[in-house]
């Protein structure tokens, strides 16, 4: 249950990573056995819901490559169903401020640390209550990354950091630099 992609991050350990867009879990099993350290199961542009992460999460499972999933939105009904599935590792989209991101990282934590409903001897991700003290490790392992892609975003960076359990900040350049004009 030890998060390798958390562990790497925390040792300061250069990650090189893919984009899955393709909903297939046939090519998540491909690219998983290629080397990659993480793929990233995209939920907000990709055609994926559910099911396809969790046949995603199924495929990449018995190999080295750690899965990111990005959910549509820093919803936090959706991140408990991808977290019951056994999701790890999120890229939350379109955090602006530190309150969306303490938002983001209290959708991922059991009680009394945050709010995620407790549901675990009916999900995946406890293997179906057979981990022993499963709440507590579950918190411990969660990784929760924020997508910076606004002026606002940026102007609140300093402050975003600053939010317990926000392990990492992915700034996307494409879209911010559109937004900020830097791009012809």
């Amino acid at each position: 249950m030890e998060n390798s992609f958390k562990a790497a991050l925390k040792a300061g350990r250069p990650q090189i990573g893919l984009w899955l867009g393709l909903s297939s879990s046939y090519s998540a099993e491909l690219l998983a056995g290629a080397g990659f350290d993480w793929l990233l199961i995209d939920g907000e542009h990709a055609p994926n819901n559910v099911q396809t992460v969790l046949t995603q999460l199924q495929a990449i499972a018995p190999y080295p490559s750690q899965p990111v999933v990005r959910p549509s939105w820093n919803d936090p009904v959706q991140i408990k169903q991808l977290l019951d599935v056994g999701t790890q590792t999120l890229l939350v989209p379109m955090v602006q401020n530190a309150d969306e991101a303490r938002e983001a990282v209290r959708a991922t934590r059991y009680p009394p640390a945050g709010i995620r409903g407790v549901g675990s001897a009916l999900a995946r991700a406890s293997r179906w209550n057979r981990i022993p003290d499963y709440l507590q490790k579950a918190n411990d392992q969660m990784c929760v990354l924020v997508q910076i892609e606004t002026r606002e975003a940026m102007k609140n960076l300093p402050q975003i950091l600053d939010v317990e359990g926000v392990d990492g900040v992915f700034y996307r350049p494409g879209g911010s630099e559109r937004r900020y004009g830097l791009c012809r």
